[in-house]
């Protein structure tokens, strides 16, 4: 929480917001919020700049208390202003920075983002795991720990490739659209979806197969992607979706 006061635990915050920052934004699921997170930048880079003033001020102000590690009063006091000139300069080249981001931040205002296009052939999407209750718990706490991208890595261990895709095509837990619930979340990395539910405690991995769909007489069975309701879990032992019935917890089940 901030203090306002306190200038060493308030710093230590943005700093720490700034790294979530850094790795949220390695991928927009939506480019259209690439403009409020350049508007909040903007407002950033306004109080940063004034931080680089009152930082070089204190140094100024305060250079009769600046010593050297042996005791020297003068060449303390020159490194406070060494210190200061450099923070200034840095403030004068955030205003740089700042007319930069925010001619960003106009031509991205000006853009209508429109869906991404299909492709010519659908992808149809390969169940590879599913787990929930405490099985999810584990990916969940990834998820919150390190990010979508690490709880993607750690299921992609399921994926056992072609063998996968053929038992998955047998076996008919192919789908024409992801399946998710209304409430479930979901982000993609390279080939692979994950949804998740942090409330519902689910978590599932998919994985694109982008190849032509067969005639109709010579097609699989394909699922269509089910809803899943809140108030039951359909139970399946042949199903790779659902993790089996066991009094121990277990590693969720690959196709």
């Amino acid at each position: 929480m901030p203090t306002f006061q306190n200038p060493t635990t308030d710093a230590a915050e943005p700093s720490e917001a700034l790294r979530v920052l850094a790795h949220a934004t390695r991928v927009f699921e939506d480019p259209a919020d690439t403009y409020a997170v350049l508007g909040d930048l903007i407002a950033g880079l306004r109080s940063l700049r004034q931080v680089f003033d009152q930082l070089a001020t204190a140094h100024t102000q305060n250079q009769a208390r600046a010593y050297d590690d042996a005791g020297n009063q003068g060449a303390g006091a020159s490194h406070a202003l060494t210190a200061a000139a450099a923070l200034r300069q840095a403030a004068t080249l955030l205003d740089g920075l700042h007319e930069q981001v925010d001619a960003a931040l106009n031509a991205s205002g000006r853009i209508a983002w429109h869906p991404a296009p299909s492709d010519s052939v659908p992808a149809r999407w390969v169940g590879i795991v599913f787990l929930q209750g405490q099985d999810a718990d584990e990916v969940l706490a990834i998820i919150d720990r390190d990010g979508t991208d690490a709880a993607i890595e750690h299921l992609a261990g399921f994926d056992m490739g072609e063998e996968t895709t053929q038992a998955a095509l047998v076996n008919g837990y192919v789908y024409d659209t992801i399946p998710a619930g209304p409430l479930d979340r979901t982000t993609s990395s390279g080939e692979y979806t994950l949804t998740y539910n942090h409330d519902h405690g689910h978590v599932s991995l998919l994985r694109a197969h982008p190849e032509p769909r067969k005639s109709a007489a010579e097609a699989p069975i394909v699922k269509r992607a089910p809803v899943r309701r809140q108030s039951r879990v359909i139970e399946n032992e042949e199903d790779p979706f659902v993790p089996a019935r066991s009094s121990s917890p277990s590693r969720g089940r690959a196709l």
